[in-house]
C-alpha cells in the first residue's frame, strides 16, 4: 500500500522540489523498489509471511529513509551513483552482517554509489538512512571541518563510532523523519530545505569524527575575537536572512570548531545559540507585521528555517515570554497608553 505522494508545485524551481512517500509491503520484491533509483534485490530468508514498511523524503538531492522489515533479507545491488549512503539500526534482532562485516545496534553502516552491496538483515530490522550526493557531502566536509571525510571512509563499510556520537545521529534522523511526515508542506521553503540539508550534514560528519577533543587550542584569544567580531558584521548585514553556522564557517574561512570555542570565549555563547535568537527575533518582526486572516505561525517559521515546530514553539515562548500565535494575533502584550 502506498500512500500519496506529496510534490511541491510545478511553479517552484528545482532547488526546491521535494516528496515524501510512505510504503507498506507484503512481498521482498514490492521492499527492494521502495527505494528510488536504487538497482537491488531482496531475497527473503526465513520462512513465514512478508511484511515491510516504508517511508522517505527527498529534497536538494537527499534522500533520508526509513526502512522496517520483519523476515530475515538478504540484500544485494547497487545504490544511487554519486551518492554516500550513511545508516544505523533503529531495532534489531540478531546480528546482522554488511559488506562481510558483523553489525550491531550501533554500528554505522556505510557506501558510496558504484559499490556493491552485500547486506544479511536479521528479523525484525529497522534502520534509518541518508543518501547524500559525494560532492556536496565532501564539499561540507572540506569546507567546515577540514575533514577528508571520503579519504576518512574509503575502506571502512561498518563505522564503530562512539555510542554518544550514534545516538544522537539515530535520534536527529528519526526526529527529522516524524516532523517532516506531519508537516510535509514545510519542504516548499528553499530556507527550511537548507536548514534542514546543514544539520544532516552537519549529522552525518559528527557521527564519524575520531577527533572530537575540545582540549584542542584553535587559535589564539585575539584571533578568537577577531572572529566573533567578523561574524556578528555578517550577521548584521543579513539580518533579513536565515543564516547558518555552516554560512559563517564559509565566509569567515574557518572550521565549525574553531567558530564554536571562539564564541564560547568571547560571548559565553555558542554560534548555534546566538544564530537561533536572530532567526527568533526574524520569526518574531514577520509575526507582528503579518495579518492572522491570512499568515500562519507554522510557514512563517518555516520560512526562517524552524523545522521541529514543538521546538521552535519552546524556544519561541522562552525568549519572548509569549506564544508565537499570541505574537500573530496581537493578543500577548497589547500596547497601552500611559
Amino acid at each position: 500500500m502506498e500512500s500519496p505522494l506529496s510534490l511541491s508545485a510545478d511553479a517552484l524551481d528545482e532547488e526546491t522540489l521535494y516528496s515524501m512517500v510512505r510504503r507498506e509491503t507484503s512481498d521482498a520484491d514490492e521492499q527492494a523498489a521502495c527505494l528510488r533509483d536504487w538497482d537491488q534485490v531482496y531475497e527473503q530468508l526465513t520462512p513465514g509471511q512478508f511484511r515491510g514498511r516504508f517511508m522517505e523524503i527527498w529534497f536538494r538531492g537527499i534522500q533520508l529513509f526509513r526502512e522496517i522489515t520483519n523476515q530475515s533479507v538478504h540484500e544485494a545491488g547497487l545504490m544511487r551513483a554519486g551518492d554516500r549512503v550513511l545508516g544505523v539500526p533503529v531495532a534489531m534482532e540478531g546480528q546482522g552482517y554488511f559488506c562481510g562485516r558483523p553489525i550491531a545496534h550501533d554500528s554505522i553502516m556505510t557506501m558510496r554509489g558504484g559499490d556493491e552491496m552485500d547486506f544479511r538483515a536479521p528479523e525484525h530490522f529497522d534502520i534509518i538512512a541518508v543518501s547524500i550526493p559525494v560532492h556536496v557531502l565532501a564539499g561540507y566536509a572540506k569546507d567546515i571541518e577540514h575533514r577528508d571525510i571520503e579519504q576518512e571512509l574509503q575502506h571502512a563499510p561498518v563505522v564503530q563510532a562512539s555510542k554518544r556520537h550514534v545516538d544522537e545521529f539515530r535520534g536527529f534522523m528519526l526526529a527529522v523523519l516524524e516532523s517532516v511526515s506531519r508537516t510535509p508542506a514545510m519542504l516548499q521553503y528553499a530556507a527550511m530545505q537548507k536548514g534542514l540539508e546543514h544539520a544532516l550534514l552537519s549529522s552525518v560528519v559528527k557521527a564519524v569524527d575520531h577527533t572530537d577533543d575540545p582540549s584542542r587550542s584553535l587559535a589564539s584569544p585575539t584571533t578568537r575575537h577577531a572572529i566573533v567580531s567578523r561574524a556578528q558584521e555578517y550577521m548584521r548585514e543579513h539580518v533579513e536572512e536565515p543564516l547558518t553556522v555552516e554560512d559563517l564557517c564559509r565566509v569567515l574561512g574557518v572550521s565549525r570548531r574553531t567558530l564554536q570555542y571562539s564564541f564560547q570565549e568571547v560571548l559565553q555563547l555558542n554560534p548555534v545559540s546566538y544564530l537561533r535568537a536572530m532567526r527568533l527575533n526574524g520569526v518574531r518582526r514577520m509575526l507582528k507585521a503579518s495579518e492572522p486572516e491570512r499568515a500562519s505561525v507554522q510557514d512563517i517559521a518555516a520560512r526562517w528555517g524552524f523545522w521541529h515546530l514543538s521546538h521552535f514553539a519552546n524556544d519561541y515562548r522562552r525568549m519572548f515570554g509569549e506564544l508565537p500565535s499570541e505574537t500573530l494575533r496581537g493578543t500577548a502584550h497589547p500596547a497601552r497608553l500611559v
